[in-house]
C-alpha cells in the first residue's frame, strides 16, 4: 500500500490545484464503505475535495451514489488500476494527498476518531459524534484487486432477502487433491478433498442451493452445499450439518459483529459452546481437555466453521485478518458444557431456551486464560482467584468496555455450590470484587488512562480501585471441564455490547 511521505500515483481526477484532496477507494457492497458516507458528505459540505474510487461497474456505482447522496464526485476505477497502484488491503481506504502530490495521511476501514483527526489536520470541524448511534470503528472488506475472483469481475449488489445462492463450483484437479485442497483451501493443515460425491453424502436429503447466510468480511454465499464442502475438509460427518447450519446463521447475526471479529487487530476468535442433548448425541466432549483434542466433534465442527469463514467469508490472515498475534482457536475452537455435573441450570436455559433443547451460542474470545487455586477451602476463595484473572481480561487497566467468560471446572464448582452461591451470586461477586486499584493510574500513562473520567470507583479489600466490568450481565458463566484438577479458565472477549461483540444463541436441530 502507498505509504505517508510516497508520491501519489498519478489518478488524473479533477481537483483543486492549491488544496489537499482525498481520495477513498470504495465497493458498492461493502457495508463499511456504506457507513462512511454520511461522514465523507460533512468533509465534503465543508469544502474538502473529497475524490471516490469506486470499484464496481458505472450503474452500480451510480445507484450507489444515489442512495448515499453523495455530495462529491465517485469516478469508476476501469481495470481497478489505480486500486493496484495505491494497493489498499481493505476498503474504505482514505488518502489524504497534499498539493505537492504527496500521501500525508493514510487509513484502513472506518474510524470516528481518524475522520476526525484527518478535519482537524485540514482546520476543518469534526464530523463524526461519538454518540450518534453508529459504531466507533468498523473494519472494512477487502479491495477488490486483491480478491481471488475470475478476473476481478465486480459485485453484483448484496440480495439480503434472498432464499437461495449460486451452486458450488466443480474443479477438475490433475495435481495430487489432497495437495490441491492444503494449498487452495486449508487453513494451513491438510484438509480431505471435498469431492461430489462426499459433498452429496454430507447434505442428505438438503436443498444444496439454499442460502444459509452471508458470512463477513466479503460477504460470500453460504449455500448448504458450500457448508457440506467446508465440512467434509474439516472432517465432519454428515448428523453434524445439525448444528452446523444454525452455527452459520449464528455467525451471520449482526449481533456477533463477525465483520469486526474477522478483521480486529485483536487476538479474539469465534467460541462455539454446545448445549443440550445434541452434545450426548453426536459426541462433544465437555468434561476433560474439553479445550483441547479430545473428540472429533468438538474438533471437526470447530475447525468447518474456521473454514467457512475463510473460504467463503474471505478473512484470510494475510489480508484482511489483521490479528497482530492470532489466536489459535482459529484452527478449532468449540466446547460443550458439562450439564451433568453443574448444579444450576445450563447457558442455553439461561439465556431463554428449555433445559432439554439443543442450542449453540458464539462468542468472540480470547485464548483461555487459567486459574489454578488448589488451597483455598470457601467458595469465595475461588471466585476472588478467579477475580486476579478477570482483572486482567483486554488490559488490566482497561474497565467498563469489555466482557468476559468464565468457565469454572467441576471441583471449583462444587466448593462454590458447596457455600450457597448460585449462579447469580457468583456473578455478583465476581462483578463486585474485580478491580483495578486507582494508584495503578498515578502515571497517568498507558492503555486505560485516558478513561478513567468513565469508570466507576469501588472499594475492595480496604483499596479504592476502578470497577473492571459495566454490570453483572458482562460476565457468563458456564462449567466445563473433568472432575480431576482444581482449576477454572476466564476468556475475554472482543469490544462489548451493541458497537462491538455480543454473544449470540441459536436452537440446534
Amino acid at each position: 500500500m502507498v505509504e505517508v511521505g510516497q508520491k501519489a500515483p498519478e489518478h488524473g481526477f479533477n481537483r483543486v490545484s492549491d488544496k489537499s484532496c482525498l481520495l477513498v477507494f470504495l465497493e458498492t457492497d461493502c457495508p463499511t464503505c456504506r457507513l462512511s458516507m454520511p461522514y465523507l458528505n460533512k468533509l465534503a459540505g465543508q469544502s474538502m475535495p473529497v475524490i471516490g474510487v469506486s470499484q464496481d461497474t458505472e450503474p452500480i456505482t451510480r445507484q450507489f451514489a444515489e442512495q448515499t447522496g453523495a455530495a462529491f464526485p465517485i469516478h469508476v476505477d476501469n481495470g481497478l488500476s489505480l486500486s493496484r497502484a495505491f494497493d489498499p488491503v481493505a476498503v474504505p481506504a482514505f488518502f489524504l494527498i497534499n498539493a505537492e502530490g504527496s500521501v500525508v495521511k493514510a487509513h484502513i476501514g472506518f474510524d470516528k476518531d481518524e475522520l476526525n483527526a484527518l478535519a482537524a489536520q485540514l482546520g476543518l470541524g469534526p464530523v463524526a459524534d461519538p454518540y450518534d448511534g453508529r459504531p466507533q470503528r468498523k473494519p472494512g472488506c477487502s479491495s477488490r484487486h486483491l480478491e481471488p475472483s475470475d478476473e476481478n469481475a465486480p459485485a453484483e449488489p448484496l440480495n439480503l432477502h434472498a432464499t437461495a445462492g449460486a451452486r458450488a463450483s466443480r474443479i477438475d484437479v490433475s495435481e495430487d487433491p489432497f495437495e490441491y485442497c492444503y494449498r487452495v483451501f486449508g487453513d494451513p493443515l491438510p484438509v480431505i478433498p471435498p469431492t461430489v460425491e462426499r459433498v452429496e453424502g454430507m447434505m442428505s436429503r438438503l436443498d444444496p442451493a439454499e442460502l444459509v447466510g452471508l458470512i463477513p468480511p466479503c460477504y460470500g454465499e453460504a449455500t448448504v452445499e458450500k457448508i457440506a464442502a467446508n465440512a467434509v475438509m474439516a472432517g465432519c460427518t454428515p448428523d453434524m450439518m445439525r448444528v452446523l447450519i444454525p452455527l452459520v446463521r449464528a455467525a451471520c447475526d449482526e449481533r456477533l459483529n463477525l465483520h469486526g471479529v474477522q478483521g480486529t487487530t485483536h487476538f479474539a476468535a469465534p467460541l462455539i459452546i454446545v448445549n443440550g442433548p445434541v452434545r450426548r448425541e453426536l459426541g462433544f466432549a465437555c468434561g476433560q481437555n474439553v479445550f483441547s483434542n479430545v473428540a472429533r466433534a468438538n474438533s471437526t465442527v470447530g475447525r468447518a466453521l474456521q473454514l467457512i469463514l475463510r473460504n467463503v467469508g474471505g478473512a484470510q490472515p494475510d489480508g484482511i485478518d489483521m490479528s497482530a498475534l492470532g489466536n489459535p482457536g482459529k484452527f478449532s475452537y468449540c466446547i460443550a458444557e458439562n450439564e451433568e455435573e453443574s448444579p444450576w441450570e445450563p447457558l442455553h436455559a439461561e439465556l431463554g431456551f428449555k433445559s432439554d433443547e439443543s442450542a449453540i451460542t458464539l462468542v468472540a474470545a480470547e485464548a483461555p486464560h487459567g486459574v489454578s487455586e488448589h488451597i483455598s477451602r470457601s467458595g469465595a476463595g475461588v471466585l476472588r482467584a478467579i477475580t486476579h484473572a478477570l482483572a486482567t481480561v483486554w488490559s488490566y487497566r482497561t474497565c467498563m468496555t469489555v466482557e468476559a467468560l468464565v468457565v469454572l471446572g467441576i471441583e471449583h464448582v462444587k466448593t462454590i455450590h458447596r457455600d450457597g452461591f448460585t449462579k447469580q451470586a457468583v456473578r455478583e461477586f465476581l462483578f463486585n470484587n474485580t478491580g483495578i486499584p486507582v494508584r495503578i493510574y498515578n502515571d497517568a500513562d498507558g492503555e486505560g488512562a485516558k478513561q478513567t473520567h468513565l469508570y466507576r470507583e469501588i472499594t475492595i479489600g480496604g483499596e479504592l480501585c476502578y470497577q473492571k466490568f459495566r454490570a453483572p450481565e458482562s460476565i457468563k458463566i458456564l462449567v466445563a471441564g473433568g472432575s480431576a484438577g482444581k482449576f477454572s479458565a476466564v476468556l475475554g472477549s472482543w469490544a462489548a455490547g451493541p458497537r462491538g461483540s455480543q454473544m449470540v444463541t441459536y436452537p440446534c436441530q
